[in-house]
């Protein structure tokens, strides 16, 4: 399979991986042939991207960290309790969301057992869905990239799972305001943003009257938008005086977003946020930490279709833990437009002439 824009799919294509909705249900599966309706549909949902089947590629799998059960509890789970939330907090009815903590304490267990534990892993998530479903799949990536790094620090269970819950629910403070404000379209205003940013204050009101939610899960909701220079919010905190947890739950927050579709701009690269993270760094975050975390991100994941500066078209094929920024590309079209067949593969660790000009 290979990972292509919308934009360039074309009609009885067929999807290799499947398109989630808001909810977490699947909204096209895989095998679905896509038509020009489905193809415009999609755009109209805000996918961007997608996998599509590719006899060329037949055998490149890129292996999201999350099965697609887990993934779809998770989702679930978050959208559920977010939405209770919701209602109560506009006045209608709604089922109480109870025991809270345990729930998402038992959530975050499950992925844990599917989360990598060796440091030669490198992390593809692959999962694709519809723009309305941003937040609630953006709380189950931040909990993977968070549990990840949590685990590359030598953390124990305890923490592990105190770290998790903080990172599944550290945007619960979205809930307080209508949905027409943080699906808005457009760039937030000055007033809009100034509004939105009571989310932190906000989460953490709701987690620590929770009897089954720890402070310092907590403090994730609290503190994941102040930054190392003292330039965040709610309280302008500094360095250290930031805990841990929260600083780990904002960097996986910012990456995932920056990788994310947005109604307002394109989504970034893997290797640009990257670059963003490190150009942070003892700014923003703490550099040790973005050190840690990017040796577990593929730049270039498996599947990724590249422009190589010959010219050339290829499909990321494998990857090195070790040299991440220099994979193994299958060759599926040459640069004067024609296709290859057989397909071939070219090494950059060893054809260092040879570079990865950008995505496609």
């Amino acid at each position: 399979m290979r990972r292509t824009h919308v934009s360039e799919a074309r009609s009885g294509a067929r999807l290799a991986r499947p398109i989630w909705t808001e909810t977490g249900s699947i909204l096209l599966g895989v095998g679905v042939e896509l038509s020009d309706r489905y193809l415009e549909r999609l755009q109209q949902m805000g996918v961007d991207y997608i996998y599509v089947e590719d006899k060329r590629t037949s055998d490149i799998i890129p292996e999201d960290v999350l099965n697609d059960d887990t993934r779809r509890h998770s989702v679930e789970t978050v959208h559920r309790t977010m939405t209770a939330l919701m209602n109560k907090h506009s006045g209608k009815k709604y089922l109480a969301v109870k025991d809270m903590g345990t729930t998402f304490r038992n959530l975050f267990k499950t992925i844990l057992t599917e989360l990598p534990n060796r440091g030669d892993v490198v992390v593809n998530l692959v999962n694709m869905h519809v723009r309305d479903g941003y937040l609630f799949h953006h709380a189950v990536n931040v909990a993977v990239l968070s549990g990840i790094l949590g685990i590359a620090k030598g953390y124990n269970r305890e923490q592990l799972l105190d770290l998790g819950v903080g990172a599944l629910l550290f945007d619960i403070g979205m809930t307080v305001f209508p949905d027409n404000l943080w699906k808005i379209r457009t760039e937030l205003t000055a007033e809009q943003r100034s509004r939105l940013q009571k989310h932190t204050e906000e989460g953490y009101h709701i987690l620590r009257r929770e009897y089954d939610i720890s402070l310092l899960s907590a403090h994730c909701a609290l503190q994941h938008h102040e930054r190392f220079n003292g330039t965040g919010y709610p309280r302008g905190l500094k360095g250290k005086d930031i805990h841990e947890f929260a600083q780990i739950v904002a960097i996986a927050d910012v990456y995932d977003a920056l990788t994310s579709a947005r109604p307002y701009r394109k989504r970034y690269s893997p290797s640009e946020a990257i670059e963003f993270l490190y150009a942070n760094g003892n700014e923003w975050f703490d550099l040790e930490l973005i050190k840690l975390f990017c040796k577990y991100i593929a730049i270039y994941p498996v599947a990724t279709t590249v422009r190589l500066n010959t010219g050339q078209i290829g499909v990321v094929s494998h990857i090195d833990p070790k040299i991440t920024h220099r994979p193994v590309v299958r060759v599926i079209q040459e640069a004067d437009g024609s296709d290859v067949l057989p397909p071939y593969e070219i090494d950059l660790r060893k054809q260092m002439n040879i570079t990865i000009v950008h995505t496609l």
